[in-house]
């Protein structure tokens, strides 16, 4: 994957692509306040952000753009074969646009080779699926690797010289498993030692917990002075399996998503940090990108840069700047910005815990 800022190729894509949705009729590019289908696909429901902030988020924006629109959603549950299913679904009753989070993005290629025939814009959402998408919007993936090796050097304080740390990184499926490491290993090379490595299928806690389990075994519960968890999910596995190990003065270790129960994991102190990106914005950034399409209009309104895939040149693109999280943070990030109150953060055992942190008095 390459972002960069070209925008020529984007102009002619775009314009190409509202010629196509005219002639298949596709879109409603003479009405601008004329409703059609949105169909939003969405990869799993393991990690909590996707149906408690993604989709929500989504159908309210599409909502204020579009009030004639309608929404149709589907959840692949981790199971690409399902998510192509839903594509063609999805084509096949009348969606006009499509917000796409990919399961697996090599294996959705055919589905978004249909929807271009179909007339149907693909945007990819939050991992860039390959194929003709028309546009993309998602979290600048190295710097939220950078962050979070950033974060694991100072939290591991003089033990970072030359000291181990394990590395839990995500599906190997998503090129944003590939992106996050890369990140993070150009803040960790040359610091520490990366005594084990592990891809996580699916995101899962579970998959997580066994990998740490292997990890444990393999260096000794004391030796491990850091662990990079690519994201909440990863991070619960991890403490889980440490804890299960006996270790009570547990390492720094890293998140991603701020979920909630992270959140409560880095008042408690288990979880060192999180990186929080506003989905809000994500979500904001790929409706007005799905709408546009549906009118047959471009995209350079809305598109600060371009990438390209392994199969597709100058895609439309916008790239988000992602928050690193810690206890110290929580209440400037996330609850100014409404994601969470302090009472649901704040659960009676971690009232005290809550009053360090400066989120209670």
């Amino acid at each position: 994957m390459r972002a960069r800022t070209g925008r020529a190729g984007a102009a002619v894509l775009t314009a190409l692509l509202a010629m196509s949705m005219a002639a298949c009729g596709g879109g409603d590019a003479s009405d601008g306040d004329g409703g059609f289908t949105v169909g939003l696909l969405l990869p799993s429901g393991a990690i909590p952000r996707w149906e408690h902030s993604d989709k929500p988020l989504i159908e309210k924006r599409i909502r204020e753009l579009c009030p004639r629109c309608t929404l149709r959603y589907a959840n692949a549950e981790n199971d690409a074969a399902r998510q192509r299913d839903q594509v063609t679904s999805m084509i096949t009753k009348g969606a006009e646009v499509l917000i796409l989070d990919a399961a697996d993005t090599r294996a959705i290629r055919s589905s978004i080779q249909e929807a271009r025939r179909a007339g149907v814009p693909v945007v990819a959402y939050d991992r860039l699926a390959e194929g003709p998408v028309s546009g993309y919007v998602s979290f600048n993936g190295a710097e939220v690797g950078r962050l979070q090796g950033t974060a694991l050097l100072k939290a591991m304080g003089r033990d970072a010289e030359g000291g181990t740390v394990v590395m839990m990184n995500g599906d190997p499926a998503s090129p944003n498993a590939a992106w996050f490491r890369e990140g993070a290993l150009s803040v960790l090379k040359g610091k520490v030692k990366i005594g084990r490595e592990y891809d996580t299928e699916g995101w899962s806690t579970d998959g997580a917990h066994a990998n740490m389990d292997a990890a444990i075994a393999a260096l000794g519960p004391q030796r491990i002075d850091g662990v990079l968890a690519v994201n909440d999910a990863v991070a619960a596995g991890v403490i889980s399996a440490l804890k299960k190990a006996g270790v009570r003065d547990l390492p720094p270790v890293t998140g991603q998503d701020a979920d909630l129960d992270a959140v409560r994991r880095i008042v408690a102190g288990e979880q060192t940090m999180s990186v929080y990106k506003p989905f809000r914005s994500e979500a904001s950034a790929a409706a007005r990108m799905a709408v546009a399409l549906g009118r047959g209009e471009d995209l350079d309104a809305i598109a600060t840069t371009t990438t390209d895939s392994p199969t597709t040149e100058d895609i439309p693109t916008v790239l988000l700047a992602p928050t690193p999280v810690t206890a110290d943070t929580i209440g400037p990030t996330l609850v100014e910005d409404g994601v969470y109150t302090v009472d649901q953060i704040c659960t009676p055992p971690l009232r005290p815990a809550c009053e360090r942190a400066g989120l209670t008095s």
